[in-house]
């Protein structure tokens, strides 16, 4: 069974065409590959393995998705977007597919000419990511053809979740509530980081993840000074505190968690008065998340908090970001940030340190979803656990 909707995908693909209205575009481009997967996923509901890709939508006729040969069986079964063509940039480099029609774009052109699209400015989404190659491929094979760059406008779209949308990261979010009791219980003096992980990893698969959004966090001790620390093979030991964290995907939408807890059951004081800064700064950052709040109106008041508690020397990350197809995506909301929250959108509160001489480092996250007063918890489990002091 796939992964996309198709009412969604009919919906994106209006809205691509409208941006292509808006700016006189003939076609949009839209790179992905496995690491930027989320631009792709959008319209397709589904990411090749190995290889590279890209949609091309013209604003007029059937869009097309852009692939290499390995990929092309597997997109036909699953791919919201079955209509095919492989390219050599695409491929796994130095691989050979006998059997395989493999075209440059260059055909592509003429074929969509030979069926009347002529396209003389191609919208292209995904400029920061895509290879430079391919964006040379495409602008040989296209000659003539003026490039535009239409990842802002794309990527705004993709901002505003439908329900749909919401329901799928809620079910996400779920999942890490059962993942979330399954790591706590893996946590012990002398276990290993990646005990913990795989105790998160196998519930989370064990009820419909299809893949994770980031690889799982665990950092014990000196090793949550990462921010982002993958599990490894190093021991738990007592009276760390470690910083967990995971992101299963539901029909391409990302749920996480983020908490920080001792490795023997037990907070000192001094690691509860911490965190405890940390939980009042969810706590304000939280009651930021209405409608028409901006990123420098959402980020003063944790930041302030910080700065009097002599926190600031720490901060990372800002308090509160999108989550989506990506478990961090824009829009961000950081304190230079202008973009206003909107119904329907989905915003972390993500309250961190890291560097810290005693702690090392610590995370509080979870999600919510913006409504039109304000916000609603997607876990009210672990909402209602991080609104109080330990």
């Amino acid at each position: 069974m796939a992964y996309y909707n198709k009412n969604e995908t009919e919906k994106r693909l209006a809205g691509v065409r409208q941006i292509l209205a808006n700016k006189g575009l003939d076609a949009a481009l839209v790179y992905f590959d496995e690491l930027n997967v989320a631009n792709g996923w959008y319209l397709t509901g589904w990411c090749g393995q190995f290889e590279k890709g890209a949609v091309l939508v013209p604003i007029h006729g059937e869009p097309i998705l852009l692939g290499g040969p390995e990929s092309e069986p597997f997109a036909k079964m699953d791919s919201a977007i079955t209509k095919v063509r492989c390219f050599p940039v695409f491929m796994v480099p130095d691989e050979e597919y006998p059997n395989a029609t493999i075209i440059d774009f260059k055909q592509l052109n003429d074929e969509l000419r030979s069926e009347g699209t002529v396209l003389n400015r191609i919208g292209i989404v995904g400029t920061t990511t895509i290879p430079h190659q391919v964006y040379l491929d495409v602008a040989e094979g296209f000659a003539g053809a003026e490039l535009v760059d239409i990842t802002e406008e794309y990527e705004n779209m993709r901002a505003y979740k439908s329900p749909w949308e919401v329901e799928q990261a809620t079910k996400s979010v779920l999942l890490c509530d059962k993942a979330y009791d399954a790591m706590i219980n893996a946590i012990r003096p002398g276990a290993y980081e990646y005990e913990v992980a795989a105790a998160g990893e196998a519930i989370c698969r064990a009820n419909g993840a299809h893949s994770f959004a980031y690889s799982t966090i665990v950092g014990s001790g000196a090793r949550a000074k990462a921010v982002v620390p993958t599990a490894t093979n190093k021991k738990m030991e007592d009276g760390e505190l470690v910083m967990i964290g995971i992101a299963p995907r539901i029909n391409g939408y990302a749920g996480t968690f983020g908490d920080t807890i001792p490795v023997n059951g037990e907070f000192t004081q001094r690691q509860k008065d911490l965190l405890n800064h940390m939980r009042e700064t969810f706590r304000l950052t939280h009651a930021m998340l209405k409608p028409g709040m901006t990123g420098r109106e959402i980020d003063e008041p944790g930041r302030l908090y910080y700065e009097k508690h002599g926190l600031a020397p720490y901060i990372v990350c800002p308090f509160a970001h999108s989550m989506g197809l990506m478990e961090a995506e824009a829009p961000f909301f950081g304190p230079n940030g202008d973009f206003e929250l909107a119904p329907g959108m989905i915003v972390n509160v993500d309250v961190s340190f890291f560097g810290h001489p005693e702690l090392y480092g610590g995370r509080i996250e979870t999600g919510f979803v913006i409504t039109e007063t304000g916000c609603e918890p997607l876990s009210p489990k672990l909402f209602e656990y991080f609104m109080k002091d330990l």
